[in-house]
Parts: C-alpha cells; sequence; structure tokens
C-alpha cells in the first residue's frame, strides 16, 4: 500500500500524495476553480486532473523532477530554464490574477508590512528600508500577461531541455510577467541570464524592477511563513535574498 505523503500543510490548504497522485484539499473554492480554468488555459504542460469533488482536486503526478528549491540546489540545462518563456507567450486570461495586484493596494499592504517587520523585531530597520528602496523599482505600471502567479522553481518539472509540466495553478491570471521571472529566479539569481536568453536579445527586460520584486516579494513574505511554520531565515531563502541586496 501506497503511504500517505504531507507535500505542503498550512492553515489555507493541504496537498497530499499517495502514490502518482497529488490531492489538494482547500477550503477556498474560488481558488481551485482559478487553478482548474488555468490549467486549461495554459500553453505549457500542467497536471492531468483526475477528480474533482469539493474541496478536494486530485491531479496525476508529473514525469521528471523540479527545477529544485529555494534555498536548495537547482538542476535543469539552460534551454529547460529559457522555456518558461511559452508562459507569457499565451492571450490573456479572463482574471487578474496576484502578479496583477493593483499598483496602489499593493503599495499601502507592502508599507504596513515593512513597518510590522520592524516593529515585531523580526528584521533589522536598515535591511528593511534598503530592500524598500529596491523594491520600489517593482512598483511601476506594466502589459498584462498571463501568468503563474506563484512560479517557484519547486512548481515547475524538467526532463533535460524540456518542461514537463508546472504545478499549482491557483494564483494564475492576468499580471506582470516580471513577477513571475523574479519568483522564478528568486535564490537562483545565476539562472537569470538563462531565463533571460529565451526572451531573446531583442528583449527589453529591466533587471532593476526584477530585483525589485525578489525584495518586495521576500518582505511581504516573511512574516507569513512565520506564521505558517516555514523558516524564511534558512540558507538561500527569503532573508538571504533580502541580505543579498544590501
Amino acid at each position: 500500500m501506497d503511504e500517505v505523503e504531507v507535500v505542503v500543510a498550512h492553515t489555507e490548504r493541504v496537498t497530499l500524495r499517495v502514490g502518482d497522485v497529488f490531492l489538494k484539499v482547500d477550503s477556498d473554492q474560488a481558488r481551485v476553480d482559478v487553478e482548474v480554468e488555468a490549467m486549461s488555459l495554459a500553453p505549457v504542460p500542467t497536471p492531468e486532473i483526475l477528480r474533482r469533488k469539493p474541496p478536494v482536486l486530485a491531479i496525476a503526478a508529473l514525469p521528471a523532477a523540479t527545477l529544485g528549491r529555494l534555498g536548495g540546489p537547482s538542476t535543469g540545462s539552460s534551454a529547460a530554464w529559457a522555456a518558461i518563456r511559452k508562459l507569457h507567450d499565451a492571450p490573456l486570461p479572463p482574471r487578474t490574477g496576484r502578479a496583477g495586484r493593483s499598483g496602489v493596494a499593493l503599495a499601502a499592504e507592502f508599507d504596513a508590512e515593512c513597518q510590522l517587520l520592524v516593529t515585531d523585531g523580526l528584521l533589522p530597520a536598515d535591511l528593511v528600508t534598503h530592500n524598500r528602496q529596491v523594491a520600489e523599482a517593482a512598483l511601476r505600471p506594466w502589459s498584462p500577461a498571463f501568468t503563474h502567479g506563484d512560479l517557484q522553481i519547486a512548481h515547475v518539472f524538467v526532463d533535460g531541455d524540456e518542461v514537463t509540466g508546472i504545478i499549482d495553478w491557483s494564483e494564475a491570471g492576468r499580471g506582470d510577467a516580471l513577477y513571475d521571472l523574479a519568483t522564478f529566479t528568486l535564490g537562483h539569481e545565476k539562472h537569470l541570464a538563462d531565463v533571460l536568453a529565451g526572451y531573446g536579445t531583442g528583449s527589453r527586460i529591466d533587471l532593476e524592477v526584477i530585483r525589485g520584486w525578489w525584495s518586495l516579494r521576500s518582505l511581504l513574505a516573511v512574516r507569513w511563513l512565520i506564521e505558517h511554520g516555514f523558516d524564511p531565515f534558512a540558507p538561500g531563502c527569503e532573508v538571504d535574498v533580502l541580505r543579498s541586496r544590501m
């Protein structure tokens, strides 16, 4: 009999693996609806949906292995990193996703979070202040694209030069493509050149915006991660990303 493996668990959702099947338990039906819709529209391989009966979504495991994880080693060829370009070539989806949040609302949330990080003593003031300045580059107008919204390398499966599948689409929708690229390369800056190669020499990708998203995303994540049992202070993770900007 296959064992039940807890892949991730927190108060918002739980993902279990039983053999070749992943079971995602999510109390937010709207989030599941977004995920299912996004997988049907995505121009890249996605898991097969085996069963959908709220609050559980059952999907098939993907072949090969992930590109890696934040704080750990990364794998995959340069071509595999560059292949993520296909995602942003897709027609615009109907919904706005996490990467498309209102700039005004995001800036207000970001300001409040930075104050809490210092007030609660989670991060030193100089680290927050400097990264807050770096993050300003990300808060600018952008052209909408099809975005994943949580494009961590742990969500991308590859086999050699080929992306065999991308998982966890609950934050997908219209958004800033550079947010996806920043999430994808967070903590793995050495692969940024490989990713940009997928866009060609004629592309105009502002590296300061990507660096801004690294700082903004990391600052917004620290307190949430701690409250949900994760460790942003682990080597190579969010706090190290913030320190690398100093």
